[in-house]
């Protein structure tokens, strides 16, 4: 292909007229729309003259720095033929070579003769590919076809430069007079810009006095484009200068770099944000690496070490640094760099001392890009006495802060409030403080601008005074949210409080650190319980806790109110972490005592229903019940309406286990018939879930007892739509957990239960909620053995269970030992499989876990039969056993699974007519359900007896 022409303002042939500098194509003087990278194509075919263009150099052209495939080229080329409508023969395509423009171009003042003449530029060749700023890109040129002035804006490192030079490069076909790249980062002194840019540019000034209009004037009227790199020390000159140039050229462009805007007429701003990351909940390495700053670190550490592989594990250990670093590219590189030689699991772990480990940059970069420190000095060196002591004395801050809570904090007789405003103000231009959109505007030092600022912090010797005055800052504001929680709708709540978690924490760390101040920190944890209650933080909310108690211990004053506060928080985090059963019942007791001297019935409440969750979780159902009763008696002098109806959960809870599913159902249909979800979510505070939803639990598990096994599917869809929609996840796991899982799997709808066994798997690990993992363990073997994979499902079953049984959460247990012992069997594993029954009768008659006897039962007359044909009669009588239990219970779904395990037994001992006329009536009393595993099994069986079902049940398949 020969050299591009050199093309000025426009290009015209046959009716249509082309104009490069604003990529517009008009047909009959009316604009006709193309995408930017049609145009290209378009622009591309006719540079060549009529020459052949290959598909591979019009996709290296049209798409420079990602990956395209052909089709992505046809589709172009496609478009490109719509617009030419009648026209379209003037794209050829040249089988198996590429594509080319045969139209007849006029000749016209714009076109300086037909010889190829390559544009003057000083730009090279770039060395290596420009990654994850493909958007960045094209957004820069478009607006540079729009604007004749437009600034890269943006912190240190960034990768302004980089994507300036990349815009110039894709541009200079377009400017016959040149596309010129001006360093101005080296000077010392701003008098020096006049004398740069006129050397870059190679005109001939002359003996004189410089001058930006002298300068301009011997410019003149070129149509050229000028990137003037690294503005930010000289940006006076700069701005004075530009606007000179584009005065005496109507069409010149230029593309300035700076942390900071020239504030020159015209100047449209493009702040170059940090190449994206991944959020913490993104896992694959294929999902990992279409993130720009991920592709950069693993490219540039494969340049450093080719046998560096980012495989899943290292892949995410690569996203979590990127993440550290805020996407700063040159900061990813610098750490890429030193893979070879420390390792990425070694990068990871040193980045608190990123400034000593991120040096070593490449030798022809910039001294300032050289290092992390370096950048940052540059930045640093450049800023008034003044700004340099706000931005040093906002790194106390960590995460996002406001106007107001930046003069409460660092506001001194030094500093005054309208100079921190100011200078927030200009730190922002500049490029060192970045603003968070939002309802109310906040801002946040990256990461690295922060570490580096709070260095000079302590530099001054101001770190413990003003990391005092942020701790009490948000101590008061901590105590102000919650004083509000109970009045303010909790979304509103959330909003306005939950954006501050990040200097909560921080805050907590001096207050509990070797030199901070414990009081603050007790008066800090109590009052940010209800934060870490609603975000689920049940294992951060634990180590805060557990650690204001140690510090009370250890000498420091605490009020008995605070004391009690901390006791139930302290049992409510414990509930759902591998902890010991006795320190959670420990916890509730102290808390139950305090609330007992301080005649408070709030917390009394609270601590009984903690104790009564205790004795739930543990298998305890008698005592839960009377817990659960002292409970209802108290909430009739509670002010608040709601906890009688919280009484009569508990009590349905209690029944549910203990056997009794009547009185279960009727204690939660009344709660539910009466309960109003509040506004104010101070329920997840008080009793941990979303009332209503951990109801819906409960009357789920048995609608589905009872046999009514449509109604029981179509409340747990509900419920646990219900749980999303008020995202709250401990609600949606317990929901998961106690229903939605196990209930899918009775039913057999194992689409469903790996669904819901997927859901509570991830939640559960993003959250910490360690007992409740192990139920997703437990869900996920059954699932499995359910489908057949022995092998895949009995190695997690077990583990999941010796989990369970190590801490002493028992609820659910005893089904889990009992779809353990049916796998067991089914891989031939008899006598463990026996074991593991007698273990799970034992239990259920030690608690009396009553709703289970029948199905525990039925398991082990079935194991029976399995160990051989002298177990017959024993098996036949633990069958009867168990119909007597189900019957006794009006439990209907368990009194069909017996009745099919004794109607296989007779008709394997030739006894069809019995094993029919006993099955039958059975599977006629039901009403609903008929898709499920368990009646479509008894259907079966009757068909094959010889006693088809009712006709009216066909129509009820779900």
């Amino acid at each position: 292909m020969p050299p591009p022409s050199t093309i000025s303002a426009t290009i015209e042939f046959g009716r249509f007229t082309v104009m490069p500098l604003r990529r517009q194509l008009f047909a009959d003087g009316v604009v006709i729309e193309l995408g930017g990278r049609a145009f290209e194509v378009l622009f591309a075919l006719i540079e060549a003259q009529g020459a052949v263009v290959s598909k591979d150099e019009l996709i290296r052209r049209v798409w420079p720095s990602r990956i395209a495939e052909e089709n992505n080229l046809h589709a172009q080329i496609t478009t490109l033929r719509k617009a030419l409508a009648p026209d379209r023969d003037l794209i050829q395509t040249v089988a198996g070579r590429g594509y080319r423009f045969v139209g007849v171009i006029r000749p016209n003042r714009n076109v300086r003769g037909s010889a190829s003449i390559t544009p003057t530029t000083n730009l090279s060749e770039p060395v290596s590919e420009l990654i994850g700023r493909e958007a960045d890109l094209e957004a820069v040129t478009e607006l540079l076809e729009r604007h004749r002035l437009v600034t890269l804006i943006g912190a240190g490192g960034i990768g302004k430069t980089r994507l300036g030079l990349e815009v110039a490069r894709r541009l200079r076909g377009q400017f016959p007079d040149g596309v010129w790249a001006i360093e101005l980062a080296a000077l010392s002194d701003s008098d020096l810009v006049l004398a740069t840019v006129a050397g870059a540019l190679k005109l001939d000034l002359g003996p004189g006095a410089l001058s930006p209009e002298r300068v301009a004037n011997s410019f003149g009227s070129r149509q050229a484009l000028l990137l003037l790199d690294n503005c930010e020390h000289v940006v006076d000159a700069v701005a004075r200068m530009a606007q000179a140039l584009l005065g005496a050229s109507p069409l010149a462009r230029v593309l300035a770099t700076s942390r900071e805007s020239l504030r020159a007429e015209g100047e449209y701003l493009y702040w170059v944000p940090p190449l994206q990351v991944p959020d913490e909940g993104i896992h694959g390495r294929e999902e990992l690496l279409r993130f720009g700053a991920v592709r950069l670190f693993v490219t540039r550490a494969h340049a450093a070490e080719p046998r560096f592989s980012a495989d899943g594990p290292t892949a995410m250990i690569a996203a979590n640094i990127c993440r550290r670093l805020d996407g700063i590219p040159l900061a990813i590189e610098l750490a890429a760099a030193r893979t070879a030689a420390l390792g990425i699991e070694s990068i990871a772990a040193r980045l608190d001392d990123r400034f000593r480990l991120l040096a070593g940059g490449q030798r022809a970069a910039l001294p300032r890009h050289q290092t992390l420190r370096a950048t940052l000095d540059w930045s640093y060196e450049l800023l008034p006495e003044s700004e340099r002591v706000l931005l040093y004395r906002i790194a106390v801050f960590k995460g996002g802060f406001t106007l107001e809570s930046a003069n409460a904090v660092v506001a001194d007789a030094s500093i005054t409030p309208s100079v921190v405003v100011d200078g927030i103000v200009n730190l922002v231009a500049k490029s060192l403080l970045t603003v968070i959109a939002g309802d109310s505007t906040q801002y946040r030092l990256l990461e690295t601008t922060r570490a580096y600022a709070l260095e000079k912090l302590v530099e001054h010797g101001e770190f413990a005074s003003f990391a005092r005055r942020h701790a009490s800052y948000y101590r008061d504001l901590s105590e102000r949210a919650a004083a509000a929680e109970s009045a303010q709708p909790t979304a509103e709540w959330l909003a306005a409080y939950g954006r501050h978690i990040d200097n909560l924490r921080c805050a907590l760390d001096w207050a509990f650190s070797e030199n901070g101040d414990s009081t603050i920190g007790i008066a800090l944890t109590v009052a940010t319980v209800p934060l870490w209650f609603q975000f689920s933080l049940v294992d951060e909310c634990r180590r805060r806790v557990e650690r204001a108690l140690a510090a009370f211990q250890s000498g420091s004053s605490l009020e008995s109110r605070r004391e009690m506060q901390l006791y139930a928080a302290l049992g409510w985090s414990l509930m759902y972490t591998a902890s010991p059963a006795r320190e959670t019942g420990a916890a509730w007791a102290a808390a139950l005592g305090l609330a007992e001297q301080l005649d408070d019935t709030d917390y009394r409440l609270r601590a009984l229903w903690g104790l009564w969750g205790g004795h739930v979780n543990n298998g305890e159902f008698r005592a839960a019940l009377e817990l659960a009763k002292t409970f209802s008696s108290i909430a009739l002098s509670s002010s608040n309406p709601a906890d009688p109806l919280v009484g009569d959960r508990m009590i349905g809870v209690a029944l549910h286990f203990l056997g009794d599913q009547k009185g279960a159902r009727l204690h939660i249909e009344r709660m539910l018939s009466g309960y109003v979800t509040p506004t104010r979510r101070t329920d997840f505070v008080r009793f941990q879930f979303d009332q209503r939803v951990t109801a819906g639990i409960t009357l789920a598990r048995v609608l589905w007892l009872q046999g009514l096994a449509d109604q029981a599917l179509r409340t747990v869809e509900e419920t646990i739509a219900d749980a999303v929609s008020i995202n709250h996840t401990l609600s949606l796991c317990n929901a998961l957990a106690q229903m939605a899982c196990p209930v899918a799997l009775f039913a057999g709808d194992l689409v469903a239960a790996e669904r819901y066994i997927d859901m509570l798997l991830h939640n559960t690990a993003k959250h910490g909620l360690d007992i409740v993992h192990a139920y997703g363990g437990c869900f996920r073997g059954m699932l499995l053995i359910k489908r057949g994979n022995l092998d895949g499902g009995l190695p997690p079953l077990q583990a999941a269970v010796g989990e369970l049984r190590k801490t002493g959460f028992v609820q659910y247990y005893t089904t889990f030992v009992g779809a353990l012992a049916e796998g067991l069997a089914s891989a031939a594993r008899v006598p463990e499989a026996m074991a593991m029954i007698d273990d799970a009768l034992q239990r259920s008659e030690n608690m009396d876990e009553r709703w289970l006897m029948p199905e525990m039962l039925r398991i082990k007359g079935e194991l029976l039969l399995q160990a051989g044909e002298p177990n017959a009669a024993a098996a036949e009588n633990h069958f009867q056993q168990a119909l007597e239990w189900a019957r006794r219970q009006e439990v209907l779904s368990w009194e069909l699974r017996c009745a099919i395990s004794l109607a296989r037994l007779w008709y394997d001992q030739g006894q069809i007519d019995q094993a029919s006329q006993f099955l039958a009536p059975i599977y006629r009393r039901f009403t609903e359900g008929f898709g499920t595993i368990d009646l479509l099994t008894a259907r079966t069986l009757l068909e094959s007896f010889g006693d088809a079902p009712p006709a009216g049940n066909d129509n009820m398949v779900v």
